[in-house]
């Protein structure tokens, strides 16, 4: 069984993390948006604003969204509650499974909130049209808010196994590690500092990093480049010194 994997073209974004986690569990899938057979308009893919458009029973806000079983599964912390489940990518147990989802739901805000940093006023506003406010937000941001968040995800690093769990990776490890890598882009000098703050932190992104089973699409042009997604990076927002 082959799952069809919609998410626009040209940037990792949010579909990145569901990708982890089919390429790193070795899951057949399509990524739609990008067999367009060349129908792309400034990364955003013909194919799946056509596919955006198909009635269906349970219609997708928005990418990312697999199609599986019948189903169309919409929003990432979903999609990756449905492979952790049907695939052993998360605790076998519904409190682990309950926890795991904790997780990858705790790692969404933190998304948020990275994301708002360039829009701070508004989404559809270009970041030239906010860099005032932006720049406030991206203080608040280093100062305090990044700090929350990684002390938070520091001390759910099991000692032993160096994982979230205790028997091995998980996707929430996955996309621990996807976050990790778009912060360390993002805000390079901020992070260059604090890192040593975190060390289990980082041996997990290193550790995924090396995971045998991802050297093949970390390898590959499948893997998207950071690029104007999620993290996106720009010098005024991470200054040398705070």
């Amino acid at each position: 069984m082959s799952y069809d994997l919609w998410y626009w073209d040209g940037i990792p974004g949010r579909g990145e993390f569901v990708r982890l986690a089919l390429e790193a569990a070795g899951i057949p899938y399509r990524d739609r948006a990008r067999e367009n057979d060349g129908k792309n308009h400034d990364g955003d893919s013909a194919s799946l604003v056509e596919d955006l458009q198909q009635p269906r029973a349970h219609p997708p806000f928005a990418p990312p969204y697999l199609v599986a079983d019948g189903m169309t599964i919409g929003q990432a912390a979903n999609i990756l509650l449905y492979l952790g489940e049907k695939h052993g990518l998360a605790p076998a147990d519904t409190e682990g499974r309950l926890w795991i989802n904790q997780v990858q739901l705790t790692l969404a805000d933190l998304v948020t909130e990275v994301h708002d940093v360039y829009h701070p006023i508004a989404a559809g506003l270009y970041y030239e049209d906010q860099k005032d406010e932006a720049s406030r937000r991206a203080a608040d941001f280093r100062a305090n808010r990044l700090p929350k968040f990684l002390g938070y995800f520091e001390k759910l690093v099991h000692a032993d196994s160096g994982w979230l769990t205790a028997d091995g990776w998980t996707y929430a490890d996955l996309s621990l590690y996807y976050v990790l890598d778009g912060l360390l882009y993002a805000f390079p000098r901020r992070m260059l500092r604090i890192a040593h703050a975190y060390p289990r932190l980082m041996a997990l992104h290193q550790r995924v990093e090396r995971l045998p089973s991802l050297q093949d699409y970390f390898n590959s042009p499948r893997r998207l480049p950071w690029g104007n997604g999620i993290f996106r990076h720009y010098d005024e927002l991470d200054p040398l010194e705070d």
